[in-house]
């Protein structure tokens, strides 16, 4: 993988981002062709069983399941106030390896949301969190955003560092924004790759690193949560999820 700094910095600074994204990359998740996906399954359970919404609660008037798939679907007649999640009820996102694969409407907008809270003073179905944005038009797919809470924290291609109080550092990049857009299929299954380890989060797309942030704030970060999926206000919308798989790792890992 190819970083390009921004700016000088001590060497020390330069060694500890660079042992940082290491650290989020294992071998398997290193770099690849768009497209591709790693063949190590172990370790990794499905936890969205294709046929029903075991395990998953969320409003029956967004949320369903559909050819093998879990939809979140808004319709002219029942369009969001606040953003709505189903949420995954088997447990926490602590460091984890999560793969899922989604196709999302031209003008949807919806999100990966771990290590997060529900939000009921916002809504009953409301979360608080970091998020694997996805949007039908790729503005922000890929980044790593902040659900209520200090909002955008790495676009897509960059490499920050957050402390309390600062805007996110940008201490290096992953390629241009434009280019790793060239990553992502319209209109077609896509796949994310996410992996938590610590306060190191790495956004994977189609085998592409598409955002890492180094969470250093620690009176805002978080280490542990649940984990959900999201269907935006605004206009219509379809998103679509399929074979949801969950590694969970251990400390030292």
């Amino acid at each position: 993988m190819i970083i390009t700094l921004f700016h000088p910095a001590p060497l020390l600074r330069l060694v500890a981002v660079g042992l940082a994204v290491c650290a989020a990359l294992p071998a398997s998740a290193q770099p690849q062709a768009a497209g591709l996906t790693t063949n190590d399954e172990a370790g990794f359970e499905r936890i969205f069983d294709g046929k029903t919404l075991t395990g998953w609660e969320g409003d029956p008037q967004y949320w369903r399941v559909e050819n093998g798939a879990l939809v979140g679907e808004v319709t002219a007649t029942n369009l969001l106030k606040v953003n709505s999640f189903i949420v995954w009820h088997g447990g926490e996102t602590r460091d984890f390896e999560l793969t899922v694969e989604y196709r999302v409407s031209d003008g949807g907008n919806s999100g990966i949301n771990y290590r997060s809270v529900m939000a009921t003073n916002f809504g009953p179905w409301a979360m608080r969190g970091y998020q694997a944005d996805i949007d039908g038009k790729n503005q922000y797919t890929g980044q790593n955003y902040e659900e209520k809470g200090r909002t955008f924290l790495a676009l897509r291609g960059q490499v920050a560092r957050l402390e309390e109080g600062k805007p996110p550092a940008i201490v290096a990049s992953l390629g241009s924004a434009d280019d790793l857009l060239g990553v992502i299929k319209n209109d077609d299954w896509n796949e994310y790759h996410l992996i938590a380890r610590g306060n190191v989060l790495t956004h994977i797309l189609n085998g592409r690193v598409m955002s890492v942030i180094i969470d250093d704030d620690v009176k805002n970060r978080a280490m542990t949560g649940m984990l959900g999926v999201q269907v935006h206000v605004g206009p219509p919308m379809k998103i679509e999820y399929r074979n949801f798989r969950l590694k969970k790792l251990g400390q030292g890992t």
